[in-house]
């Protein structure tokens, strides 16, 4: 499943892209996690204005390529801005193409681009279980973003922030620091709403931290390989109760979390199966990787074999000695 430094490298390889003008829109497969809108046509005349990435959805934001001063026949739901909402599900990868080029099984939606010089591009939604999604913001945007925690690496993440959300003490939930969940002229939400409502609760979080550290109320992004990792570098056992971590160890997994996910958008992400970039590229972080998927292995710290367990059904590794379970 792309993680969330597969989708920030996704956004960052839809950069040539901007500022090319939609000339047309074909969907040969509507059906994925949910339909796509029988009115995506709609996005022909219009151009890529950027490219955001909130969580592990994309939102993709277009502007008319033409204006009212230009046709005045134009009317204006012709000249308002058009947000696409799209999420990458279990195997879905976005991919640029020369124009031309062939539809193959998977593909499921494809969008061509002219830009100014009149080269065109095809980007092409590929996604061969079909979990994914595309969809106009203005419909699904509040609904699936307003209850999502802070991003990890904005300063919102911080281990004051976490420390004290699963203690129940008292902290001021985080700002948000992205303009996404505030395009949609009818979201008057509060998007960290669900955190506040689990910080009203006093009694402190006792599952295991790494499925807290998962959960997309309490912060975005981090997911089964990147908490493996960040745990493995703490030295947190991943069914540790989350109330019994200290503060200091807090300061040391939010460090590790933000570390590890910022080598990963570098190094384009892991190489995951079935999936490449907008520019066909594969993530090469999984050849760094301490311990995730290497159960059996010995630690490349102490040479412990290392060991796995379930927690939510996700494997867990880690090394027994560096990573002892907390006794209290």
């Amino acid at each position: 499943m792309p993680e969330l430094p597969e989708v920030e490298t996704t956004k960052t390889s839809l950069t040539p892209l901007l500022g090319q003008q939609v000339t047309n829109v074909k969907v040969f497969q509507p059906k994925l996690r949910w339909s796509m809108p029988d009115d995506l046509t709609q996005l022909v005349d219009y151009t890529l204005d950027s490219v955001e990435r909130r969580a592990k959805y994309l939102i993709l934001n277009f502007i008319p390529a033409i204006s009212a001063n230009t046709n005045a026949s134009i009317q204006p739901e012709q000249l308002a801005p058009r947000q696409l909402l799209i999420h990458l599900g279990m195997s879905g990868s976005l991919q640029q193409h020369s124009y031309g080029t062939d539809k193959r099984k998977h593909d499921h939606l494809v969008v061509t681009f002219s830009s100014t010089d009149d080269s065109q591009t095809q980007l092409h939604y590929y996604d061969p279980r079909r979990f994914g999604s595309v969809l106009w913001f203005d419909d699904y945007g509040p609904k699936l973003l307003d209850h999502l925690g802070p991003e990890p690496l904005s300063a919102e993440f911080t281990a004051d922030y976490l420390y004290h959300l699963i203690q129940r003490s008292n902290n001021p939930n985080p700002t948000p620091n992205d303009s996404i969940v505030n395009h949609s002229s009818n979201n008057q939400s509060n998007p960290k709403k669900a955190t506040a409502n689990k910080t009203s609760n006093k009694q402190p979080i006792k599952r295991a931290i790494k499925s807290v550290i998962m959960e997309q109320q309490i912060v975005v992004g981090v997911g089964n390989i990147y908490a493996t990792e960040s745990l493995y570098l703490s030295g947190i056992h991943p069914a540790t109760p989350a109330h019994q971590v200290s503060y200091e160890q807090i300061v040391i997994l939010v460090d590790h979390i933000k570390a590890i996910l910022k080598k990963a958008i570098t190094l384009g992400g892991s190489t995951l199966r079935d999936f490449t970039v907008a520019s066909g590229q594969t993530g090469y972080f999984q050849q760094t990787l301490n311990v995730y998927g290497r159960q059996g292995e010995t630690c490349p710290h102490c040479d412990t074999l290392l060991e796995n367990i379930k927690l939510n059904g996700r494997a867990s590794v880690f090394c027994p000695a560096c990573q002892p379970i907390n006794s209290k």
